[in-house]
């Protein structure tokens, strides 16, 4: 599996568990990945907001 393919299946996993708190969710985990000075989480998980946003648009690139 791509690391692309990795940050879709993310994406569709966090979908599927948060559904509409999704995004909060997200935002709760680059927080703390932040705080915990992870800047390889954090744009992991920047990478899986930006396919989530996708998917809640239905706009599939």
């Amino acid at each position: 599996m791509t690391p692309d393919e990795e940050r879709w299946a993310e994406a569709l996993a966090t979908q599927r568990i948060h559904g509409e708190s999704g995004p909060a969710f997200i935002a709760e985990r680059i927080g703390a990945l932040a705080l915990e000075g992870d800047e390889a989480g954090v744009a992991r998980w920047k990478e899986i907001a930006q396919r989530f946003d996708q998917l809640g648009r239905g706009t599939l690139q």
